[in-house]
């Protein structure tokens, strides 16, 4: 739950990051910025996995840079249906999806999960740790 929590935050702190920075892009309230947030966080959960994969041929001949013009039409579609966030027009969308991506890389990089009282190794892979027992037996 709260891994849900800090990322509906990172959401709204990009959202009003790239209202700060990009021109076409408003925002009226913080109030509007969380709907906003949890909107495109849920759009982001059931909709973009789809449409990733409708449009995963041209993903490939972009190799991946088409999936930044997803996030544009996804951040339009979140101001269509929320009253006080607005963005002017496709570039503008365009550039605030390059920031709120950025935004959530870096947050990414610096929010640790923790999976069983241990926090999640990122470095390595998947491996499974034995311990040696002593009777010929691990653990």
């Amino acid at each position: 739950m709260i891994v849900i929590i800090m990322r509906w935050l990172v959401i709204t702190v990009a959202i009003l990051l790239s209202s700060v920075l990009i021109p076409g892009i408003r925002v009226d309230s913080l109030p509007t910025v969380l709907v906003a947030a949890g909107l495109l966080g849920l759009i982001n959960v059931f909709i973009k996995p789809v449409l990733i994969i409708l449009t995963l041929p041209l993903n490939i001949l972009t190799l991946g840079l088409f999936t930044f013009c997803i996030n544009a039409f996804l951040l339009k579609l979140v101001a269509n249906f929320v009253n006080g966030f607005d963005v002017d027009s496709f570039v503008a969308a365009l550039l605030g999806a390059v920031v709120i991506s950025i935004v959530n890389g870096l947050a990414n990089r610096f929010i640790v999960v923790r999976t069983k009282g241990r926090p999640a190794n990122r470095d390595k892979s998947d491996y499974i740790d034995l311990e040696h027992k002593g009777d010929g037996k691990w653990e």
